[in-house]
This record gives structure tokens, sequence and C-alpha cells, in this order.
């Protein structure tokens, strides 16, 4: 990855032109009416504007520095400056309004896809899946490297983690439970620290075992490297860090307010308190998991209740080049974040959307798996009926008491009368016994078994 080219500054762009020059090109760049996007729409950094054909009567400088003018009549100050002492700031154009107002609509009220999801008895199971589907995504994205069913078996079965890739996705599954547990209380430091310590719990080497929820030191000589080796990016010093953490959680405890000068809408807050603790890199390591904890805790604290069953880490790792673009174009074109807004603005879109269809392709494969499973409704309760219908689509899948009773948050004597249901009365699973362990099997001919089952 290489840093952006960093935008043409209208000073120096100005004392270049000859004076002949001077008053007609600075009237085309203050009086345009270009907006602060490109012609497709796109909040587009001069890295890749610089390409694009201008418009007729402009060079490419001209055109940059037209849209750069009308972004700035459209920007506020954050309450953070960079490790130069200049202020961050951020604008909200047409577009982030629209997206703001989308995911609002789509994460504070109900949801009419599934009614499934609203009932009170199968809301914690789609949350418990949600939790494991982030905590398993965003350890991936800091280097994890076990496979998905291997970290849900882990999760689900409660077994011991085997090695660091498991240990970072069960602290994180850990974290994610801590931040529901404490959604309703302020942001503090010391609820920061705790947070980062269950984030990196054995994981940090041996060297820095002793810096978890621990500020790095003087000592600690951070910087964000690429992949290549390429230096994308110096931190703050160490000594500037406790006075920065107390800002960022003074703006994420900010209480809204009728003053429409300082009003930052809640996932703005969201975004931005992830982008600093990004930009401060306040700890040695697992500042990256920090940072997406922290906009989940702000999220859920206003009520935007359905953030808790999406995962943006899984959207994230779809592409992450891009992820890290965001920050570096934020960086380079006058500390503006709004670049980082946008770009995760368009994440909780695809992770919202995610979970619609994915409801929906839920509800359809509960319409075909009716006419097998409705003779059973009655004496199924709705756990044993998942279960059921999970195993139609996953012939061979092994369950386990521990993994039912996870996966649907009930007791272990409960969880264990459902499967003995389906496997010694109904015979419907496959049990088998490996050390004292019972394993209940789906069989490979279940369809069949339900189609010709006499009651």
């Amino acid at each position: 990855m290489k840093i952006p080219q960093p935008p043409p500054d209208i000073h120096a762009y100005l004392a270049n032109l000859i004076p002949e020059q001077i008053t007609d090109k600075a009237s085309k760049i203050f009086s345009a009416d270009f907006g602060p996007y490109d012609t497709k729409g796109r909040y587009l950094h001069w890295d890749k504007l610089r390409h694009l054909i201008p418009p007729e009567g402009y060079d490419s400088q001209m055109y940059w520095l037209a849209i750069r003018q009308s972004r700035n009549h459209l920007s506020k100050i954050l309450p953070f400056k960079d490790k130069h002492d200049k202020p961050f700031r951020f604008c909200m154009p047409d577009g982030i309004v629209r997206d703001l107002l989308w995911i609002e609509k789509h994460t504070t009220g109900s949801i009419t896809a599934d009614e499934k999801i609203t009932d009170e008895k199968t809301k914690l199971t789609y949350l418990i899946s949600s939790l494991i589907e982030e905590a398993i995504s965003s350890s991936q994205l800091e280097g994890a490297s076990t496979t998905r069913r291997q970290a849900k078996d882990m999760l689900q079965s409660g077994r011991q983690p085997r090695d660091h890739s498991e240990k970072m996705i069960l602290n994180n599954h850990k974290a994610m439970q801590f931040i529901r547990e404490y959604k309703d209380e302020d942001l503090t430091p010391s609820l920061i620290f705790e947070l980062h310590e269950l984030l990196t719990f054995e994981t940090l080497g041996t060297e820095d075992a002793h810096k978890a929820g621990v500020l790095r030191d003087a000592g600690d000589d951070i910087c964000v490297f690429s992949e290549d080796d390429t230096l994308l990016h110096v931190p703050p010093k160490a000594t500037e860090l406790q006075q920065r953490l107390q800002a960022l959680c003074d703006f994420a405890n900010q209480q809204q307010t009728d003053d429409e000068r300082n009003f930052i809408p809640t996932a703005i807050r969201a975004i931005v308190a992830h982008f600093m603790i990004g930009y401060d890199h306040p700890f040695v390591d697992g500042n990256g998991r920090t940072a997406r904890a922290i906009f989940y805790w702000i999220m859920a604290k206003d009520h935007y209740w359905l953030m808790e069953y999406i995962s943006i880490s899984r959207v994230i790792k779809k592409a992450p080049a891009k992820y890290m673009q965001a920050y570096l174009y934020s960086e380079t074109d006058n500390n503006d974040v709004t670049y980082f807004i946008v770009h995760q603005l368009a994440v909780i879109r695809e992770a919202v959307t995610d979970l619609y269809d994915y409801l929906e392709q839920k509800s359809r494969r509960l319409k075909e798996t009716a006419g097998l499973v409705h003779h059973f409704q009655y004496m199924l309760n709705h756990r044993q009926l998942a279960l059921l219908q999970h195993a139609l689509s996953h012939p061979g899948m092994e369950y386990t008491i521990k993994s039912h009773q996870r996966s649907h948050g009930v007791t272990y004597q409960t969880a264990r009368t459902d499967l003995l249901k389906l496997s010694d009365e109904l015979e419907f699973l496959r049990k088998v016994k490996i050390g004292k362990k019972d394993i209940f099997i789906a069989p490979a001919n279940l369809e069949y078994i339900l189609k010709n089952i006499e009651l």
C-alpha cells in the first residue's frame, strides 16, 4: 500500500500563477458550484480525483480546489487535534445525511422481514450468533488465522482455545459480552482499559504481557506499517495519551442538545471515536479491536439496538485495504475525517443489508422445510425446530449439549433434554459417545426420516 498523494494547497497553487492568470482562475475556484462530490456523487480524495477529466475550463488542480472550497464551507471542527496540533474536521453533505437516516430507520425500529427476531425466545439465539461472528471477524482482521468453523466450535462448545488465534477470538467474544453488560454506563478510561485487557489477555508477546489494559509508554516505538513495510502512520507521543483518551471519553459521552452548531449524530460520534483510537494507537497492540468495540459501545448506548446483531468487521474484512485507505485519506487531506465516515457508513449499510438478506433467506428456508417439520411443531420447542432445520441443511453436522446450550442461552439440563428427545425418543439425530461426551449427529437421510415417520 502506498501513501496517497497530498492534495494541492490553494495558496501554493495561486502563488505559482502569473499575475494575468490569478483573477480568472481564482474566480473559477471560489465561485464554482460543484459541491463536495465529483460528477458521480463520490467523496473522492485528490489521489483519485487527479486522474479524472476535469470540467471544461478547469485543470485537475482547479477542479480539486473548487471541490475542496465547497467541503470547507460544510466542515465542522471536532474536539480533537493531530500530533501537530491541527484540528480534525468533518462535513455532512447530502449523501451522509441520507445514509444516517437510512441507518436510523433500519437499526432503531422494528424488523418486519422476519418476526422471529422480535420474539424474545429466539432473539437471544440471533444475538449469540452475531456476537460470535463479530468476535471471529474482528480478530481475523488483526491476524487470527483460525477458520470460522473451528472458532464457532470453540465458542459454542466452551472448550479452551488451542492457539494464539483462538485466544484472540475468545477474548473478542468476551469483550463484546462486556459491552452488552456495561452499555448503559458512561465510557471512561478505566472501562477502556478493562476492555483492552479483555481483548489482549494472554495474546501479547512475552515482553509486553504486562501491558494489557495499560497505555503504551515512551519506550514503546509504535508505528503502523503496511504488509510491504511501507510506513503508513506514526501515532502521537505516549505522553499525550492520557489526555487524548479522556477527550475521547468526553466526546463519546456527549449528550445531544438543541444547539444545531454542536449537534453530531450518534453514528458520526461512534465512527469518529473509532477513527481516533486508530489514529492515537494508545496501546501496544489490539488498537483496531478496541476501536471497533468502542464503536459498538456508543451505538448500543444510544439505543441502536439492531447494531448488536450485525458484524462490521466481517464487511471490513472483505476489503481491508479500503479500511486503511480511509484512514490515510483523512490524515493526508487536512485531517478531513469525512473519508472515514463515508467508508464506515457504507460498511454499516452493507452489514445491515446482509442481516436483512439473511433473515429473508432464513424465511425462505423455513417455508421450504415447513412441509417437513410442521407435523412436529406441537411436540418440539423452537430450539429443537431450529436445530432440526439446521440439520436438514447440514448432513453430518455434530451437535453437543454445550453447543446447543450456548447457541440458545439456556441451562445445561434444558439443552440436554432438547437433544435427548431428538435422538433417543424421536431418533432424528444419531447419538454417539466419545469418551464421556455425547455427540449428536445429523443423519444424511434426515429428510427421508421426517417424510416417512409415523406419528
